[in-house]
């Protein structure tokens, strides 16, 4: 495999040096917990090898008392990136084809191009509400396609697909025996209705991954996991993590397990901030002229584009700017593989002082460059 490294990492607050960001409106989750936010005590805890599926207090707590899903439906891993490289690399050889959603996130489509496997996009459209067009999906599907990949909620749009659709998606996999990915990394986020299944309760043939990085502030502590019903998969999922890094840290489980266990009291702290934060996000967005947007309808993150009569305006100078003279970033469209004039625009890891502040930069950089 030949990786090749993703402008969203290459350009990300962490590589950048969170010392040089003021107003980070590039992320697309909560703000970063420290661990004396949480009372969790490791002390009597033995640091040995873990179990390899993760501890099994963690993976019932993250199956969320379920009826339809086991603990032995879910393999714990090395944050949800992991997941997502597992479920590639087990899935696709050069000969396979993924049909891949875009926007989405990167590893989604880097590590399918890294195994060189056949893939067909299907792009979503700021002038269509970013939908899904279930028929083009249709119609790419061949004797080949092993993997069909989603992110719902969605990155970096905010878009929240309905249940329709997912089960018409969920069908086309089912009758064409191929796999659905739907990355919910930011379903714990959705903090304007109320919280569904996991989407791999519906059938064996749906692959769900998630995190504590987004939804808990927990980036640092690398967890994530897949479920899926599929016995045999999830032996060739085991496999997989067994060969990448074999078990997790014991203290980064015992740590999710602590934010899971308090899941509901600190989602309600969190739900509250990003309403906060979104309804001035909201009223802002009426006021300034440069920007367009489809309101996001879950998770902390939005995907505005210039106006038409603004696209002569430079986004290198203005994105340049930004960051140089405000120390403020947002996500260029190019993280994403789309054009410059799209930016994602996170409102859940800034104080709501700091996105009033950050929003007030993007906007006076705009003018400047613009006029």
């Amino acid at each position: 495999m030949r990786y090749t490294r993703m402008p969203i990492e290459i350009e990300s607050p962490e590589e950048m040096g969170y010392n040089t960001i003021k107003y980070n409106l590039a992320e697309s989750s909560l703000k970063d917990i420290n661990l004396g936010d949480i009372d969790v005590n490791l002390k009597n805890l033995v640091l040995f090898y873990g179990e390899h599926k993760g501890i099994k207090k963690l993976r019932e707590a993250i199956k969320e008392n379920s009826s339809i899903l086991t603990s032995d439906d879910i393999l714990v891993t090395t944050g949800a990136a992991t997941s997502l490289f597992i479920v590639s690399t087990t899935l696709l050889n050069p000969e396979d084809h993924l049909i891949v959603i875009r926007p989405n996130y990167g590893t989604n489509i880097e590590t399918p191009r890294a195994i060189n496997c056949d893939i067909s996009i299907v792009d979503l459209y700021f002038e269509h509400d970013f939908a899904i067009d279930i028929q083009a999906v249709r119609s790419l599907i061949k004797p080949s396609t092993k993997l069909i990949s989603i992110t719902n909620p969605h990155n970096p749009t905010g878009k929240l697909f309905d249940g329709h659709l997912i089960k018409e998606l969920v069908v086309l996999a089912e009758e064409h025996n191929c796999r659905l990915l739907v990355d919910e990394t930011y379903r714990d986020l959705n903090f304007q209705t109320e919280l569904k299944p996991y989407i791999a309760e519906i059938s064996p043939n749906v692959i769900s991954v998630s995190s504590v990085s987004k939804s808990f502030g927990a980036p640092g502590i690398r967890i994530g996991w897949l479920i899926c019903r599929d016995a045999e998969l999830m032996h060739d999922f085991l496999a997989a993590k067994e060969q990448i890094c074999l078990c997790n840290s014991v203290v980064d489980e015992e740590i999710a397990y602590h934010l899971l266990h308090n899941k509901t009291a600190i989602l309600e702290k969190s739900h509250a901030h990003i309403r906060a934060n979104f309804e001035y996000f909201k009223e802002w967005f009426a006021t300034q002229k440069f920007l367009e947007w489809v309101e996001p309808q879950s998770g902390v993150v939005c995907f505005p584009r210039l106006k038409a009569q603004y696209n002569h305006v430079d986004m290198e100078k203005v994105y340049e700017r930004l960051y140089k003279e405000y120390a403020t970033i947002v996500g260029p469209g190019h993280w994403f593989e789309q054009d410059k004039k799209y930016m994602r625009i996170g409102f859940g890891y800034p104080s709501l002082e700091e996105l009033k502040a950050g929003l007030d930069n993007l906007h006076h950089c705009l003018i400047q460059v613009a006029e």
